[in-house]
């Protein structure tokens, strides 16, 4: 099979595209337009294998869409290209209305157009997977109740209404016009090669630069934590085995409050890499005022995706989060090269 993956210069994408290349013998077309969170070098393993081609364009492009379809004929689009930080959502929303609705908009035309003129063995099998966040759900505030695949969409954050604005595209394409398209909302991914400006790899590098650790409110904030590996396991579980027009809905089990991450975060660093000084990097802890409308509870049901098509996360928290410190900390000079902008001047690992 030949995957056409959008955004596969982004964290979760590199990840998929890592993942494809070592585990599978699937072909992999990475679609990106290398905004700042698209780093090449996150891909430089993958570089110069015969299954991966890179091509730079815009998803909002869609002469160089059609282009890409036609030269590289796909089985499928596993769709990750998108904006996705709340902070700058809500300082910058245009840019989120363009990239996640609009994009995804010409994309479903650019896709439906090529799955049109497929043949009839091609077209019966040919799929659009939309990757999607579990924020289009809103705030599980005062309630223990988990978000379902049929919960209803409640968004609060500019980045979050676009998001599900292009879900409801998506669905509207599949059901309006019969393009085999899937939907996964996930929640909050976490491990190698995670933009510097995301809670984790913020915490751990500020940590280490003697810097404070900007905590919002109080940290009462609850998300479900899912290992960025496990995530790239169920998108290519559901692209390869899941039912057209469903919506499955990919968790890790691990609901922490935000202080808790960090506070686990300091301990794992006090462990593996202590302060000159001795005293515990929880003392550069810092709450600052929270963001406006921040949602305080998101929570994952995963049994669906578990009953269904046998999916499970293999990490644990406490297994994840280790994984992903002792990585930053052996990677420190990638982590350098995207704060200081050199990895945008540096592109690597492109062909095709």
């Amino acid at each position: 099979m030949k995957i056409l993956i959008t955004g596969g210069a982004g964290f979760i994408g590199s990840a998929l595209i890592r993942y494809l290349i070592r585990e599978t013998d699937e072909q992999v077309v990475n679609l990106d337009k290398l905004t700042y969170a698209g780093n090449l070098e996150s891909l430089a393993e993958c570089g110069q294998s015969p299954r991966y081609a890179f091509e730079q364009v815009d998803i909002c492009d869609r002469a160089g869409l059609d282009r890409v379809f036609a030269r590289y004929q796909p089985d499928a689009v596993m769709h990750l290209a998108a904006e996705s930080h709340v902070d700058r959502s809500i300082d910058g929303p245009a840019a989120f209305i363009q990239t996640n609705m609009v994009g995804t908009y010409t994309l479903l035309e650019a896709a439906r157009a090529y799955w049109q003129n497929l043949s009839a063995e091609r077209k019966a099998a040919f799929r659009f997977h939309h990757i999607s966040t579990d924020e289009v759900y809103g705030d599980l505030y005062s309630s223990r109740d988990l978000f379902t695949e049929v919960t209803p969409y409640a968004p609060s954050s500019p980045y979050s209404a676009s998001k599900a604005g292009s879900d409801h595209l998506v669905r509207a394409w599949q059901r309006t016009y019969g393009l085999p398209a899937l939907i996964t909302n996930c929640s909050n991914n976490y491990g190698p090669y995670h933009f510097p400006e995301k809670l984790i790899p913020l915490m751990i590098l500020n940590a280490l630069e003697g810097k404070p650790l900007p905590v919002y409110g109080q940290g009462n904030q609850i998300r479900d934590w899912l290992y960025v590996e496990d995530h790239a396991r169920a998108l290519y579980r559901v692209v390869t085995a899941g039912q057209v027009g469903q919506t499955y809905n990919i968790g890790g089990h691990n609901e922490k409050q935000n202080i808790e991450v960090v506070h686990t975060l300091c301990e794992l660093l006090d462990e593996l890499r202590p302060r000159d000084d001795g005293k515990p990097y929880q003392t550069q802890i810092t709450h600052v005022q929270d963001r406006p409308g921040h949602d305080l509870r998101y929570a994952i049901d995963a049994g669906k995706i578990q009953r269904e098509l046998g999916w499970m996360p293999r990490e644990t928290f406490e297994t994840g989060i280790r994984k992903t410190v002792e990585w930053y900390l052996n990677n420190l000079d990638w982590c350098r090269r995207v704060q200081d902008g050199s990895y945008q001047r540096e592109r690597l690992g492109i062909n095709g």
